[in-house]
């Protein structure tokens, strides 16, 4: 690879974002009861309490350990507090190391110090280093900020499969109104640019690399996501009722964050691959790929591609869609339309990630990244699939076109949506 040229570091906004990371993940902790803490509401998943200590715990060990090479805060709980990925579905079953996990107070010791020490390398230390591969370009400074953003968006996950009576989180006023309806929108065949310059970004994961065209056929795609409502039909006729779903009495709610719901009709149905592939091949359509998904976000009527669907502009949840933490669940589709594509395609940022068809897989080019070796490689199984765009728990800094994220096709707690392609 060639040298890149040093990034522009900012120390006073990356401890900025640090700091407004850890009161938001501080938040959400608030929002489950204090018993709560050593529970695991999904059984694929950790107790609260091991992401408590994760977070801060990665966030030293990434940046202050392994980059800067400085000595450890308390190397028993760096361990305990390692890696935390979910397992296939279908291990759900199985036994999960059993041992007695450490008072909230010491967790909380740990994490402060954990963040004091960060907090000080981003004072003063030398955090891009060309001679150190997790330095280049700050590589390590940046990885620690966009983990905990990702794990703050999986808490809520969590949260929300948490018994009623011990979440404390707020709630939000709903609309259910049906937006106008639209034909499927043709974009005709041209290019899709996929992935990024490793110059071209303050900070990248190591699968958003290499920058490359790909040719694209042409295809239509529903200008909205796929609603509760037309997907009810599907289960009325024996399609698998997504985990969101509950039915009481004969009819179907919704399960929203910190509340049950009537089944919002003109919401996007939030389900798994396998639910919205079956969906799209039931009603005799298809899921986009990812380089369609990039026609259908980027491209524009005059052959040039857009940073953002809605232009060069800088993301905004109070404009562009629903991301950024403005709210928990989602809303109806279309109910942005200052963030449609220049087709005229809704929601392909916010309201859920968008599901596609394509693998998981690296592009040409791919590096595994020197700060976090394992992020992607673990992944290239042909089990996952790409999920572009964002939820409503999103942070606008994750908002970008080379973002990819990718899960199991069998994932239920994810909040993906998907629209049908033809």
């Amino acid at each position: 690879m060639d040298t890149l040229a040093p990034a522009k570091i900012d120390r006073e906004a990356l401890a900025s974002r640090y700091r407004a990371n850890r009161r938001r993940t501080a938040g959400l902790y608030s929002m489950i009861a204090p018993e709560s803490y050593y529970e695991a509401p999904i059984p694929l998943r950790h107790p609260f309490v091991f992401y408590d200590g994760h977070i801060p715990a990665f966030s030293f060990y990434t940046l202050v350990r392994d980059a800067l090479k400085l000595p450890s805060v308390d190397a028993a709980f760096e361990r305990l507090f390692d890696r935390g990925i979910d397992p296939s579905p279908a291990k759900a079953g199985e036994p999960r190391r059993q041992f007695e996990w450490p008072d909230r107070d010491r967790v909380r010791r740990f994490g402060t110090a954990c963040d004091d020490a960060v907090l000080a390398a981003y004072a003063t230390a030398k955090l891009d280093d060309p001679s150190t591969p997790n330095l280049v370009r700050g590589e390590a400074a940046y990885t620690i900020l966009e983990h905990e953003e990702m794990h703050d968006e999986t808490l809520v996950y969590i949260i929300h499969r948490l018994a009623r009576e011990k979440q404390r989180g707020r709630t939000f006023e709903h609309r259910d109104l049906a937006p106008p309806r639209l034909d499927p929108v043709a974009i005709p065949a041209g290019r899709a640019t996929l992935g990024a310059r490793r110059d071209a970004l303050a900070f990248g994961w190591d699968n958003e690399y290499e920058e490359h065209v790909v040719e694209v056929g042409a295809f239509g795609v529903d200008a909205y996501s796929v609603t509760n409502g037309e997907y009810l039909a599907f289960v009325r006729d024996g399609g698998p009722v997504p985990a969101f779903w509950v039915e009481r009495d004969g009819r179907f709610e919704l399960l929203g964050c910190f509340e049950d719901l009537p089944l919002p009709l003109s919401w996007p149905v939030w389900c798994t691959q396998e639910q919205a592939t079956a969906f799209a091949r039931w009603s005799g359509a298809r899921l986009m790929t990812e380089a369609e998904y990039h026609r259908a976000a980027f491209a524009t009527p005059s052959g040039e591609e857009r940073a953002h669907p809605w232009g060069s502009a800088a993301p905004d949840p109070n404009r562009h869609g629903n991301f950024g933490w403005r709210r928990f669940d989602p809303e109806p589709v279309g109910a942005s339309p200052q963030g449609a594509s220049a087709w005229g395609v809704h929601d392909l940022v916010g309201n859920g990630w968008e599901w596609t068809a394509t693998p998981f897989a690296p592009f040409d080019g791919f590096q595994p990244m020197a700060s976090y070796l394992p992020y992607s490689t673990d992944f290239f199984d042909g089990k996952h699939f790409v999920m572009k765009g964002g939820s409503p728990v999103t942070t606008s800094a994750l908002v970008r076109r080379s973002l990819r994220n990718w899960f199991y096709g069998d994932y239920p707690y994810m909040y993906a949506k998907f629209r049908r392609a033809y």
